[in-house]
C-alpha cells in the first residue's frame, strides 16, 4: 500500500473529515489547522487526530535535520527572489514567509518518510522542490 500525506489546503479545500489508511498526517498540517480551528469542538477533534496518528506511528513529525534543511531551503529560496529582482529583495505579502516555511517543514519531512504531498497550493511546493526532491500531486489531479 503506498502513503501519501496532505498539507492545510488540501485539507481545507476539500473538507476532508474521514481519511483512508493510507494517509499519514503531519505534524506541521495538524499545527496549522490547530491554530486556525474554528471553535472549540474543530480545536479538540484535530488534538484526537494528533493522539490516534500519534499512537499508530502515523504522524509525520518532522526531525531536527528536517528543521536543517528546511532552514536551508528557505535561504535559498530567498536568494533566488534577490538574484531574481536584481540585487534587492522585495517584500513578502504578510504571513508568506511563515507559509513557505511550514510548507518547507512540510516538505523535508514528507521526503523522509518517502511520501507524496497532495496539495493545492502548487506554485509554493514547486519552487521548494527544486531544493528538495519531495513529489507533489495537485490535489485535483488526486480527488478525481
Amino acid at each position: 500500500m503506498s502513503y501519501y500525506t496532505c498539507d492545510t489546503s488540501v485539507v481545507i479545500a476539500r473538507k476532508l473529515s474521514l481519511l483512508p489508511r493510507n494517509f499519514l498526517f503531519s505534524a506541521v498540517t495538524l499545527l496549522e489547522l490547530l491554530a486556525g480551528a474554528a471553535d472549540e469542538a474543530e480545536r479538540k477533534r484535530y488534538e484526537a487526530a494528533h493522539r490516534a496518528y500519534s499512537k499508530d506511528n502515523s504522524l509525520i513529525v518532522p526531525a531536527a535535520d528536517d528543521w536543517l534543511l528546511a532552514s536551508k531551503i528557505l535561504y535559498w529560496l530567498t536568494q533566488d527572489r534577490r538574484r531574481r529582482a536584481g540585487g534587492k529583495l522585495p517584500r513578502l505579502k504578510p504571513g508568506a514567509s511563515q507559509r513557505m516555511a511550514l510548507d518547507a517543514l512540510l516538505a523535508v519531512s514528507a521526503r523522509r518518510w518517502r511520501v507524496p504531498i497532495i496539495t493545492e497550493n502548487w506554485d509554493d511546493f514547486k519552487a521548494i522542490q527544486r531544493y528538495c526532491n519531495v513529489k507533489i500531486v495537485r490535489g485535483s489531479d488526486f480527488f478525481k
